[in-house]
């Protein structure tokens, strides 16, 4: 079985892949395995841009190759919804066992700008998530699971079990608590994106997000909003 988490940046998915990463079967791990294939077709320029590029295929087709590879046991795939190449056809992911993290806009528009400042609507993945969503739901005739990081930081064990049930897999305590510091999976950009992650070893619950932004992060958060709600009335809870 190959699992894919679709989300965006900022929303616990390096966490959410530790999680998976300590199930017991779960044989191989894949990080963002797009991401070299849009840099190389994007105008952006983003931190470690040069090695990202040289870290993986650049192709988008050999790339998808490489997520459509069979393991013995479960292969979990970390993907980011703006990586996706929406010009190609992406019906591959019908091959897939699909679904989505999402996360209010408060919490992850002023996290993003803080690491990139030039952060405009496309970087957020919030309308490409909504997209994704009804288009793998179109291709496998039915809605794949959505469940929130707040939600999931808040009571991990209950909804991470709930989603282990949607995805017809096993419940397993390990993806409860990982070993802290980088792990061999971890992409090439980890060290300047992970570092929160870096020195966890478990989900905590989520603080009070400030609500004082200036006027790019607000126009932001105004602009995402829409998508998340559409998304939120799906989640697992």
């Amino acid at each position: 079985m190959i699992l894919a988490m679709w989300s965006g940046p900022r929303n616990l998915s390096t966490a959410m892949m530790r999680s998976f990463a300590n199930r017991r079967d779960v044989i191989n791990v894949v990080d963002e395995p797009l991401y070299a294939s849009y840099l190389f077709r994007s105008p952006k320029r983003h931190p470690m841009h040069e090695e990202i590029l040289k870290s993986q295929p650049t192709s988008y087709k050999e790339a998808i190759n490489n997520c459509l590879k069979e393991f013995p046991g479960i292969s979990f795939q970390k993907h980011m919804v703006q990586h996706v190449n929406f010009d190609e056809s992406n019906d591959w992911m019908s091959s897939l066992k699909n679904f989505f993290l999402i996360r209010k806009p408060e919490s992850v528009v002023p996290s993003f700008c803080l690491k990139y400042p030039d952060a405009d609507i496309n970087d957020l993945g919030f309308y490409q998530q909504y997209e994704l969503y009804k288009y793998i739901s179109d291709i496998t005739n039915e809605e794949p699971p959505v469940v929130d990081a707040t939600d999931i930081r808040n009571d991990p064990e209950k909804i991470l079990k709930l989603l282990c049930k949607k995805l017809d897999i096993a419940w397993d305590s390990q993806m409860l608590k990982w070993q802290k510091g980088i792990h061999d999976y971890d992409g090439v950009w980890a060290s300047h994106w992970y570092h929160s992650v870096h020195s966890s070893n478990c989900f905590i619950p989520e603080k009070n997000y400030s609500t004082d932004f200036d006027k790019n992060t607000g126009e932001l958060i105004f602009q995402s909003t829409k998508f998340y709600n559409s998304l939120a009335q799906k989640k697992i809870s």
